[in-house]
C-alpha cells in the first residue's frame, strides 16, 4: 500500500521581504542613476550640450575617442596608474611589519604608538599641503611622480596599520608557534601561516589604500605644475575652464576615471567584507 504524499507547500515571500528587497532595487537605481547621466552627457554632440532635454535626438560618443587625443587623459591616466600602484606597494612594505609587532609583541608603550597612528589619520592633507610643498621643495621633488607616492603612502599608512593589526592579533598565535615546532623560523611562519591567513585584511588594506591614491585631487593640484604629469582627477579638473567647460569630455573621462575602480571592488568585494569585519570576533 503506497501512501501519496503531498507537494510542499510553497511559501510566498513574506511583506517585509518583498518592501526590503523593492527599497534595496530603489537604492541600487538612485546610486546608478548618475553613472547614467554622465553616460548621456558624454553621448551627446557638442551642440546639444544646453538643451533641457533628457535624452539628445542622437548619440554622439565621438566625445569617448576624443579626449584621448586633445586632452592629456592618456599621460593622466598613466601617472595616476604609477602613483596609486606604488602607494599601495609601500603601504603594505611598512604596515605588515608594523601590524604584525604591534598585534604579536606586547612592548612598552604599544598603546601610546596606536594612539599616535590613529592621531596621524585625524589630519587632513589640506592643512598640512604647505609644510609639504616646503618640504618636497626642499628635497626637489616637486612635479614628480615620487612626490604623489610618498604623500599618498603617508596619509593612507594609519588606517592600513589598524586594519592589519586587528586582522593579525584575531589569527591564534598558536598556530606560528606550530609552524616554529615544525622547523620554521618567524619569517617562515609569518609568510607561510599568518599572511595567508591574513589575506582578506591585506586586501582590504590594499583595495583602501588604492582607491584613496587614486581619487585624491589635493595634493596632485598642489605638488605638481606639469599637464601632463598631473593626476587622473586633476587632468579631469584642468577641462572646466576660466570662460567654457567641456562638458562632454568632462563626464567622458570621469567613466573612463571609475572603470579600472569599479573592476578591481567588484573582483575582490568578498575579501574586503571579511576583513572590515576582522577582529571583531576572537
Amino acid at each position: 500500500m503506497t501512501i501519496l504524499q503531498s507537494p510542499p507547500a510553497k511559501h510566498r515571500p513574506r511583506a517585509r521581504t518583498v518592501l526590503l528587497t523593492a527599497l534595496a532595487w530603489a537604492l541600487a537605481a538612485l546610486f546608478v542613476l548618475p553613472y547614467v547621466e554622465m553616460l548621456i552627457t558624454g553621448g551627446r554632440p557638442a551642440g546639444q550640450l544646453r538643451d533641457n532635454s533628457y535624452l539628445p535626438t542622437h548619440f554622439d560618443f565621438s566625445s569617448f575617442t576624443k579626449v584621448w587625443t586633445d586632452t592629456t587623459l592618456g599621460q593622466n591616466l598613466r601617472t595616476t596608474l604609477l602613483v596609486a600602484g606604488g602607494s599601495t606597494l609601500l603601504v603594505l612594505l611598512v604596515a605588515l611589519p608594523a601590524a604584525y609587532y604591534t598585534a604579536r609583541v606586547r612592548f612598552r608603550g604599544r598603546k601610546a604608538f596606536l594612539l599616535l597612528v590613529l592621531v596621524t589619520q585625524m589630519f587632513q592633507p589640506t592643512a598640512l599641503q604647505v609644510g609639504l610643498y616646503r618640504e618636497f621643495f626642499a628635497l626637489d621633488l616637486l612635479d614628480t611622480p615620487i612626490v604623489l607616492v610618498l604623500a599618498n603612502a603617508a596619509f593612507n599608512l594609519a588606517f592600513a596599520i589598524w586594519i592589519l593589526s586587528a586582522y593579525i592579533g584575531s589569527i591564534p598565535r598558536e598556530l606560528e608557534e606550530a609552524a616554529m615546532i615544525d622547523g620554521n623560523g618567524r619569517i617562515g611562519a609569518l609568510f607561510r601561516v599568518t599572511l595567508p591567513l591574513a589575506l582578506p585584511g591585506v586586501v582590504t588594506a590594499v583595495i583602501f589604500t588604492f582607491i584613496s591614491a587614486w581619487n585624491e585631487f589635493i595634493m596632485g593640484l598642489t605638488l605638481t605644475n606639469s599637464p601632463d604629469r598631473q593626476p587622473l582627477t586633476v587632468g579631469i579638473n584642468n577641462m572646466i575652464g576660466a570662460y567654457s567647460v567641456q562638458w562632454n569630455y568632462v563626464f567622458a573621462a570621469s567613466l573612463v576615471a571609475i572603470v579600472p575602480v569599479v573592476v578591481l571592488f567588484a573582483v575582490i568585494e568578498r575579501h574586503v567584507v571579511s576583513g572590515l569585519t576582522a577582529g571583531s570576533v576572537k
